[in-house]
């Protein structure tokens, strides 16, 4: 899933609360940047092309 840095925070929280069992296979957050974004059909780049 690719969202907008200041949606991290709170995406970050709903995963955790849907999906924590506190068992083995809860699974894993990665949180990484992403350098550039490029809508095909539009054209639109970066924070547009979300």
């Amino acid at each position: 899933m690719v969202i907008a840095a200041d949606q991290v925070a709170e995406c970050i929280e709903a995963i955790t609360n849907a999906a924590r069992t506190g068992k083995i296979g809860d699974g894993k957050i990665f949180v990484t940047p992403v350098e550039r974004v490029i809508r095909i059909r539009t054209g639109e780049e970066d924070e547009a092309a979300i």
